[in-house]
């Protein structure tokens, strides 16, 4: 493709930073505030989409920090300047809660996740159902560390209630966080991944959903800071997530909604 260039001489460049000044964008004025959120990476995909809703509605920007539950509640512990934190499990947030680091009245449960297995090749690779991963054809296999990341934790205990947690634990790659999972299989680094429903369900390739039987419900769990200098914009935030468009956001992307 050939590179195309010109000049504009005299007045025609008075004439276009007019229109550009003329044709100015009201969604681009400064936020009203930042807020800075901890969140966790199966929700990678997810806050693409929150983010610019509630910038939409609130004039709130949000800058986002994606890791291992594990690790961001760590940072949130050693005094990262986080605003909130949108976590995989409920055990780091109320650990947390306990040692004063998130507001006790604002954690509560605002998703379920679901585990799938992923297969990039689809119906060209052997694997076509969770026994198949006992196959001698399946090289490798990616899941987060279970003692960082919940999505990890729960792929263990449901491949040893399946009984084939012995058959495969030798060809187990592991990775930091389920996104990074993802990311061995897509690279072809591993023949599969298991990782968050919500981060492959549009992905091409074979998905297999987990029976939740298998493994403890993922329930994500949220709160608010306690360091906080922007609490009113976290306080919206926590209700956008909680209401009834967040959560249709959620539902969209692959979680299930918890009771109230």
């Amino acid at each position: 493709m050939s590179n195309m260039s010109f000049r504009l001489r005299g007045p025609a460049v008075v004439l276009v930073f007019s229109l550009l000044a003329a044709c100015g964008n009201p969604k681009t004025t400064e936020p009203a505030a930042k807020l800075t959120v901890a969140v966790a990476a199966n929700l990678t995909d997810v806050f693409v989409a929150m983010a610019k809703t509630f910038r939409e509605q609130t004039n709130i920007e949000l800058v986002v920090s994606y890791g291992s539950t594990a690790q961001l509640a760590q940072q949130i512990e050693n005094g990262a300047p986080f605003d909130f934190f949108a976590a995989a499990d409920v055990e780091h947030v109320d650990d947390l809660v306990a040692k004063g680091k998130l507001q006790k009245e604002s954690r509560t449960i605002y998703a379920m996740g679901q585990l799938a297995l992923w297969v990039p090749k689809g119906e060209d690779s052997d694997i076509h159902e969770l026994k198949d991963l006992a196959s001698n054809s399946v090289r490798f296999i990616s899941i987060a560390q279970p003692k960082l990341a919940p999505y990890g934790a729960a792929t263990v205990e449901a491949l040893t209630k399946a009984g084939l947690w012995e058959s495969i634990q030798a060809k187990t790659v592991y990775a930091n966080s389920i996104s990074q999972a993802k990311q061995a299989a897509a690279s072809g680094n591993a023949d599969a991944a298991f990782t968050a429903y919500s981060l492959v369900f549009r992905e091409a390739g074979t998905v297999i959903k987990i029976d939740r039987r298998l493994y403890r419900p993922i329930e994500q769990a949220l709160a608010i800071t306690s360091s906080t200098r922007q609490l009113d914009a976290a306080q919206k935030l926590r209700a956008f997530l909680l209401g009834t468009e967040g959560q249709a956001i959620l539902l969209e992307n692959g979680y299930l909604i918890p009771s109230r």
